[in-house]
This record gives structure tokens, C-alpha cells and sequence, in this order.
């Protein structure tokens, strides 16, 4: 198969499509042919070495998460899944950016008919993280909730599963997002207009006769600590930059703790049914993956971006 490979840490350019053969199939494990494979930020930080201590590569690495495909073959011991089953799920072993990856059967959950294999492909890290974020701070139905880096593969997800919980959304983007964000009943806070954070926020949902009672942080930067400001308690704030969480006390759940085949199927089941939309900004045949990531770290695009490894299934390209 042709799998995504870098050799040493580095920019886009230390990315190649190589030769290699999947992990042999366990017993537990399944082979899934990808047809779909989202691509992440976090992926572009351990290529270029910025998370060494905290996610090291072992080169040669591979790279990848999330995957959606259809089953090729299962080991002995695996029951609940057969040749030619839909399914996304994760890899574990940063080897989903593939014509093929092997797994553990419970790292998947069967794709509903209706969801498209680019949406699914791009499902799991960014929204098991989404979920957890959102789990983290516990809305309530009419709280004002302050979304930071609202509009990226994390946050587009963030701001509809906070509406869901019936929550006012203050949306922190660029304003060439607004448009987006206005469909899904967010309110949008210029990130680029003036230096003191907090006193804009304040200034944007005081206008509306609201507090900030929760804030999601997908940025980092200035923003947990604006959120302190705000007067919003540190358990009802969640980031992903982890020093920050770590010096302020405030809360930091993401993936790990969002990570189940429950939450990926419920995920599954509210975009197949229309109650979330997965905004995918750009698909790349795997051979282009130095232009897709390009296309992520210069754009800072809304939603995600997908590697398309395979062709799907003749009903369901989409």
C-alpha cells in the first residue's frame, strides 16, 4: 500500500507517500480499506517537532488519526464486524493517512448510510475533543458561552453542540467566517480587532445583557486568561493550551477524555441526521498531503481538511 511517512522533523516538505505494508492483523484487530482520513493540527505540531516531549516520533513515522473506510479483513477473534462493513473510527498508532490501516476493532463504530465518507473521515479527533470541551464546562440551557478558535475543525463542532444544548454562543473567528457562524445561531467576535481581549468580549455580550458564564479555548494564547477576567470560574473554563490549564487551574479535556466508541457513534448519529454539519473546506488525494496541510497551517480554514487514500463506494463519494 501507499501509506504518508516523514523521517525526521520538519515542515511540509519531509512528508512522502511510500511503500509500506499495514500492521499484521491480530487477532482482535481489523484491516480497513480508507476512504476517508481528516487532518489535524496537532499532526502538523508533532511533525515539526514541537510536541517532542510530550508526543515523540519514532521514525520512520506515519501520521493520522482519524479514518473512515470499509472493512478488508478481521482477525479470528473479531465478531462484530465483516468484509465490506462501513466504519470510521481511530488509529492509535498515527497510520490512518494510508491506502490501509490496521486497528482494533473496538476503535471503530458502523458509518450510518446517510453520512457521507469526507464527514466521517473527518469526525474523531475533532469531535470526540469537541464533546469533551463542551462536557467539561456543562452548559445550561440560555448560559452565554465564549468559544475561542470557533470556526476550525474543533470549534465549528464546539459552537453547534453548545447550541444543541440550547446555550448563547459568542463565537471568537475571523470575520470571513461570520456568515457560517450566523447560520448556526453564534454570535461572532472579531479575533483581529484591538489588543485587550476580555474587554472586548465583555464588551460584545454585555451588548446583549449577558455574562459569560463558560469558555472553550481552541486557540491558547491570551484567552484563557481573559476568560479568568471575566469573571468565568476556572472549572467552567476548558483549553487546550495545557500550560495555561496548568497555571491557572482551569480545566483542559479534549480528545482523551472524549475518546469512546459511544461518543463517536453519537457524534456519527447527530451529523447522519443533520443536527451537526462537518465543514470540510478542502479533500486532497493522499499523494498531496504537503498541499493539504499547506492549505491548513497558511488558511486556518473552516473545518477540516480530508485526504481521500481510496475510492469509495459508488453510492456515497461524497
Amino acid at each position: 500500500m501507499k501509506a504518508v511517512r516523514f523521517h525526521h522533523y520538519g515542515d511540509i516538505d519531509v512528508l512522502d507517500l511510500e511503500d509500506a505494508e499495514p500492521r499484521p492483523l491480530g487477532p482482535h484487530d481489523v484491516l480497513v480499506q480508507v476512504h476517508a482520513a481528516g487532518i489535524n493540527p496537532g499532526e502538523a505540531k508533532i511533525r515539526s517537532g514541537a510536541l517532542h516531549e510530550r508526543f515523540p516520533a519514532t521514525f520512520p513515522s506515519g501520521q493520522g488519526s482519524d479514518l473512515a473506510g470499509t472493512v478488508a479483513e478481521a482477525g479470528p477473534a473479531v465478531t462484530e464486524w465483516t468484509v465490506g462493513d462501513p466504519v470510521l473510527g481511530w488509529s492509535e498508532e498515527r497510520s490512518s493517512h494510508a491506502e490501509y490501516v490496521t486497528v482494533p476493532a473496538d476503535q471503530l463504530v458502523r458509518k450510518p448510510d446517510a453520512l457521507p465518507w469526507t464527514s466521517a473521515g473527518a469526525l474523531y479527533v475533532a469531535g470526540t475533543t469537541a464533546w469533551a470541551a463542551v462536557a467539561a464546562v456543562d452548559p445550561q440551557a440560555g448560559e452565554t458561552v465564549v468559544v475561542a478558535g470557533a470556526t476550525g475543525g474543533v470549534g465549528s463542532l464546539a459552537v453547534q453542540l453548545l447550541r444543541l444544548r440550547r446555550a448563547n454562543v459568542f463565537a471568537v473567528a475571523s470575520p470571513r467566517h461570520r456568515d457560517w457562524l450566523e447560520s448556526q445561531g453564534a454570535t461572532l467576535v472579531d479575533y483581529g480587532s484591538g489588543s485587550d481581549v476580555a474587554e472586548r468580549l465583555r464588551q460584545a455580550v454585555e451588548t446583549d445583557g449577558s455574562r459569560v458564564q463558560a469558555f472553550l479555548d481552541f486557540h491558547g494564547g491570551d484567552y484563557p486568561r481573559a476568560a479568568l477576567t471575566l469573571g468565568v470560574p476556572p472549572t467552567r473554563i476548558n483549553t487546550l493550551d495545557y500550560a495555561a490549564a496548568a497555571a491557572l487551574g482551569t480545566r483542559s479535556d479534549g480528545n482523551a477524555q472524549g475518546t469512546s466508541q459511544a461518543v463517536l457513534t453519537e457524534l456519527a448519529e447527530l451529523a447522519a441526521t443533520g443536527r451537526i454539519e462537518v465543514p470540510i473546506s478542502g479533500t486532497y488525494p493522499l499523494a498531496e498531503v504537503r498541499q493539504a496541510f499547506a492549505q491548513l497551517e497558511q488558511e486556518h480554514p473552516l473545518g477540516k481538511i480530508v485526504l481521500l487514500p481510496g475510492a469509495a463506494p459508488a453510492l456515497d463519494r461524497s
